[in-house]
């Protein structure tokens, strides 16, 4: 096969320098095409640059010329002059580019203008930016070109997308999808009002940015997973099931209607699903060590308590509301995280003040008729409402 053409989102960030490490063993494999960074970190970035010769680059903060001085500081950048696009749109001008696989690892919904950027393409997406999806189902979804244009990254959803052919769709009898239960499992609703912004960045099995080790926290990262397994699967909320699993080696299954199981195992971490998004339906050899079979382990699986972490309810129910409605729980439950974090609210309301707003501003229309400027006006009338409850509840 032909070495692949990629772009990466979001490059400097979890999923972005994995991709990174997955690329550089595998070179025979992959030219990068573009590489898209928030600009946090410019040596990083800069180092990539050196390292992968791709050639364009974009950055969401940072000018030409602070990219060119920090290109400078490593060892051979003088000689790296790709194509720079800077601003806020500058990922998705460069997702615009045709190659063969965009990795969107974008944290957060301003994801969703490089997803369809990349649709548009014809590019293959592989997706680990969840919230694009989500705040923009109908908008994703009408602007595929064909029905395997989207790969699946998050860990749950690679899993479920390997299981699947083993049956025919019509087979299936539900989805279950795991959650670790996150640093705070076994608490009580009363437990987690004393939880600080330290503890819940102890994720115990990922190393991930502030706001999803905070969602993986209070399991809105697990109601996102839900809507997306929706989305992705063609399959009703009422056959997708969420089920903890602290070890996390199992990642999610495909339940079939004749009783079998199916189930994806590896170790709790990314590169199986970022490098199966990038040569997808290859797998690509020494990716990472497999299941020790020979090690004593034992492994739990416990019901989610809906009443001490009821985000993953509450997604359901707005991906039933469907339109604007995951827009909403989106935007508001990342307004309520940096609120949490600043000290402006405890940990239990984050996800009470979220189902507030859901309440005060409802679906916003119906999936057929939802636009882009709908859903982002959706997004910032989300993020005021929220950011009135937590001002009002601060005044109390």
């Amino acid at each position: 096969m032909s070495a692949r053409r990629v772009t990466l989102l979001g490059s400097t960030g979890s999923i972005g320098t994995q991709a990174v490490e997955v690329i550089q063993k595998h070179p025979d494999r992959f030219v990068v095409h573009g590489l898209a960074a928030g600009g946090s970190d410019l040596g990083l970035f800069a180092r990539q640059v050196v390292a992968l010769r791709p050639e364009a680059v974009a950055l969401a903060r940072g000018s030409q010329d602070e990219l060119r001085a920090a290109l400078d500081a490593v060892p051979g950048g003088a000689d790296a002059r790709p194509r720079i696009l800077t601003g806020p749109e500058a990922a998705a001008e460069l997702a615009a580019d045709p190659v063969d696989v965009v990795l969107n690892g974008i944290t957060g919904s301003i994801g969703l203008r490089p997803t369809l950027a990349a649709l548009a393409a014809g590019s293959t997406l592989a997706l680990a930016n969840k919230e694009s999806l989500i705040v923009g189902g109908p908008l994703v979804k009408a602007a595929l070109q064909r029905p395997d244009q989207i790969v699946p990254v998050d860990s749950e959803h690679a899993a479920i997308a390997q299981c699947l052919p083993s049956g025919r769709r019509e087979e299936v009898r539900r989805l279950v999808i795991t959650a670790s239960g996150g640093p705070f499992r076994g608490r009580s609703r009363a437990e987690l009002a004393a939880v600080t912004p330290e503890q819940a960045l102890a994720h115990p099995n990922f190393a991930m940015g502030r706001v999803v080790t905070t969602n993986s926290a209070t399991l809105v990262n697990k109601g996102l997973e839900v809507i997306e397994a929706h989305l992705l699967f063609d399959v009703p909320f009422d056959d997708i099931q969420v089920v903890v699993h602290p070890q996390q080696q199992i990642h999610s299954m495909v339940e079939f209607r004749d009783g079998s199981t199916i189930a994806q195992i590896g170790p709790p971490r990314m590169l199986v699903p970022i490098a199966l998004g990038l040569s997808w339906p290859e797998r690509l050899a020494e990716v990472d060590e497999p299941t020790d079979w020979t090690r004593a382990q034992s492994w739990q699986f416990e019901p989610l308590d809906a009443v001490a972490f009821p985000a993953v309810d509450l997604a359901v129910h707005v991906g039933r509301l469907g339109g604007t409605a995951p827009a909403v729980y989106n935007a508001a439950n990342e307004e309520c995280v940096d609120a949490f974090h600043d000290g402006r609210i405890a940990f239990t309301d984050i996800t009470d003040t979220v189902a507030a707003v859901v309440e005060q501003l409802g679906s916003g229309g119906e999936d057929g008729s939802l636009r882009l400027e709908d859903v982002l006006s959706a997004e910032d009338e989300a993020r005021a409402a929220a950011h009135r409850l937590i001002e009002a509840a601060g005044c109390r």
